[in-house]
């Protein structure tokens, strides 16, 4: 019997992609976690489990329909009502997964005759949900990453032209997941507000872990309150599973009525509510967790001579795709579990070790990294650094 065509197309894609390093490939986690993005360590802490346990007690195992019909519970609503209140905002939508509320979001608030303004290293959800609302019409342009000067003249030349419906939106991770650097969210509010735009701001690897009770980069950075549309996950520094949308009440009737990655999906199991609800709370009152884990960040940073970041990712930029698989099989061997991340994930050339810390950690396990990485695998960075200045280590 023949194959079917289709066989050796996919056949000759996946050859492609191990001819150039980038082939994907699922492995249980062994060793010390330095990859997983559970910062705070609550993923394991026994009362959060309890709490999840709880609640499929009491309310079942899976939420049994959408949020429209028969899928809400006391513990949404009461979860919704915490975040809101954390995050200085009037309201809060629960979505199932962080890909889904920012693939579906933007979409259902940028139609045609809008724009919308995308920082360049946002993340793959951003970038979709940008994808969807221009193939219903909206424009998309992409500003230079962090570059406000850049997003500031592009306002003003959409403020000149635009009808006066038109609607501006502006996105941006306030963390970037591959980089760990910083959005400057004070000023993003200040020229949205001046230009009238709409601004939306992915808090992601920023809730739980800045902050003075960890509600996020907007309140580290003192405008707390002041974002119009702030995402959330709770499956990162809270341990659990899902996002969240903190916004005005308003918006978030638009969201329940446009959203269709909301309208359409089975409500959150109730056991992952229970369990955010407690972890919620961990991460308000518990401070200590965050600051270990930004501690230990703070101290890879040092040891591989980057500048500090208000994040718990450490990027060690090592070039092409198979010397970061190279670095990452080293770590493996040692004990780390530290995974490669290759384009199209980061930019051609730019292929890395995503280092994450977590209050997990333990300081001897720290300085066991650090150690190797001052031996053998320190070559790796100094190739890197002279083939950039065009030298021969």
């Amino acid at each position: 019997m023949l194959p079917h065509p289709w066989e050796a197309r996919i056949q000759a894609l996946a050859d492609a992609r191990e001819e150039a390093g980038l082939a994907r490939r699922i492995r249980e986690p062994r060793g010390i976690d330095l990859c997983s993005n559970d910062y705070l360590g609550l993923r394991l802490e026994s009362s959060v489990a309890e709490a999840a346990a709880e609640a499929a007690r009491r309310f079942g195992a899976g939420a049994g329909a959408a949020r429209l019909l028969r899928g809400t519970t006391p513990l949404h609503e009461e979860l919704e009502s915490d975040l809101a209140a954390w995050k200085g905002t009037e309201a809060c939508l629960l979505f199932n997964t962080g890909y889904q509320l920012n693939a579906t979001v933007i979409p259902a608030l940028a139609q045609a005759g809008d724009i919308i303004f995308s920082d360049a290293l946002n993340h793959a959800s951003l970038v979709d949900g940008c994808r969807m609302a221009k193939v219903a019409g909206a424009e998309v342009q992409i500003y230079r990453h962090l570059d406000l000067e850049d997003l500031a003249s592009r306002l003003q030349a959409w403020r000149s032209t635009a009808r006066a419906s038109a609607l501006a939106l502006v996105v941006t991770d306030s963390i970037f997941s591959m980089d760990g650097d910083a959005a400057n969210l004070p000023t993003l509010v200040e020229l949205c507000e001046r230009h009238g735009a709409l601004l939306m701001v992915d808090e992601a690897h920023a809730t739980g872990l800045l902050g003075p009770t960890g509600a996020g980069l907007a309140e580290l950075q003192g405008v707390k309150g002041r974002v119009p549309l702030l995402m959330g996950t709770l499956g990162k520094s809270l341990g659990s599973f899902g996002a969240f949308m903190c916004t005005t009440v308003p918006m978030r009737n638009h969201l329940i009525n446009t959203a269709r990655g909301f309208i359409f999906s089975t409500a959150l199991p109730p056991a992952a509510v229970g369990a955010s609800l407690e972890a919620t709370r961990l991460a308000r009152t518990k401070r200590h967790r965050a600051e270990r884990a930004l501690g230990f960040a703070s101290k890879l940073r040092k040891v591989l001579g980057q500048p500090d970041q208000p994040s718990a990712i450490v990027p060690w930029v090592l070039g092409e795709p198979e010397r970061a698989m190279q670095a990452a099989r080293e770590l493996q061997a040692r004990g780390f579990d530290a995974r490669a991340v290759r384009p199209p994930t980061v930019p051609a050339g730019s292929a890395r070790i995503r280092f994450t810390t977590g209050a997990h950690l333990h300081e001897l396990e720290l300085d066991s990294l650090i150690q190797a990485l001052q031996d053998p695998l320190r070559e790796l960075t100094l190739e890197r650094r002279a083939a950039l200045a065009g030298e021969t280590p």
